[in-house]
């Protein structure tokens, strides 16, 4: 059995200890949502699509926070949403930088005919609004988990295709790449030896951003009906389930919402931290 080393626990809490207050706000708002994920079976009184009373009952002691439009619990809907939202768009986020960092890298790294192949087709899918073209793929492809993910994250990868290919054209001129070519080596071993740990922390801190704009996007699909389908919870399309209590004063519709724009303000707050201690900037 594994234990983590003491040095890298007090490491840690000496990061975190040391980051300001907006940082530290974020990465706690990160990690309960995490917690949550992850034990959601074992937080939650009922089943992910358990139907336990009728549709729309308010707050009681039995349904803490309501039931939706089929008279499932509210509270228990948010947890599961947690799981299948972040999961889901972790996975998007992390496919869409390994074709997109990779195809930027070559790009920067190989011939000319290389770059302006790539970039052309690039141009070409980043033509058309992304939402537009998400909504026509998924309605040719159908709307399962895994053309979900695969539209998504190859929409999403142009962006990164762009950043990857514009930090890694300006290292990939450095004189120590130039010594690296005339040594001999290959271009993959440049690449992933001269090029890659030089641009590692802008491209960390554009996974985060990423992920934020990949999760908002997979919840507005869903809240369109075509992103995570029922009966599978999720934040956009509880939004969408209970929108109409809205004009009744009820706030529920409000709190998968909230839930999204919580984590997508946590994120961003701990991407421009990260991004002030990789380039050297002090918080007055």
């Amino acid at each position: 059995m594994s234990v983590v080393p003491p040095n890298v626990v007090r490491s840690g809490i000496g990061k975190f200890a040391a980051a300001p207050l907006s940082a530290q706000f974020g990465m706690v708002v990160i990690l309960i949502y995490l917690l949550i994920a992850l034990l959601a079976p074992y937080l939650t009184p009922y089943g992910e699509a358990e139907i336990v009373g009728t549709q729309f009952e308010p707050w009681s002691s039995s349904f803490w926070l309501g039931t939706d439009n089929l008279g499932r619990d509210m509270l228990t809907r948010i947890a599961f949403g947690a799981r299948n939202t972040i999961g889901i768009a972790f996975v998007t986020t992390f496919l869409a930088f390994s074709i997109g960092a990779s195809a930027g890298l070559a790009a920067a790294t190989f011939s000319r005919w290389t770059d302006q192949i790539l970039s052309r087709l690039v141009d070409v899918l980043m033509s058309i609004p992304q939402l537009i073209f998400a909504l026509l793929l998924l309605s040719i492809f159908g709307t399962s988990i895994p053309a979900l993910v695969s539209v998504i994250a190859v929409l999403d990868s142009t962006r990164v295709f762009r950043l990857t290919r514009a930090v890694a054209i300006n290292v990939a001129v450095l004189d120590y790449v130039e010594v690296a070519r005339l040594r001999g080596e290959r271009p993959v071993w440049i690449m992933t030896r001269e090029i890659l740990p030089n641009i590692a922390p802008t491209l960390v801190a554009e996974f985060g951003l990423r992920f934020s704009f990949v999760f908002l996007l997979i919840s507005a699909l869903s809240f369109l009906g075509i992103g995570i389908q029922p009966p599978t919870a999720d934040w956009g399309s509880m939004v969408r389930d209970t929108a109409t209590l809205i004009s009744y004063g009820d706030v529920t519709p409000l709190l998968p919402a909230g839930a999204i724009a919580l984590l997508a303000v946590a994120v961003n707050l701990v991407v421009d931290w990260f991004l002030n201690s990789a380039s050297g900037l002090r918080d007055d």
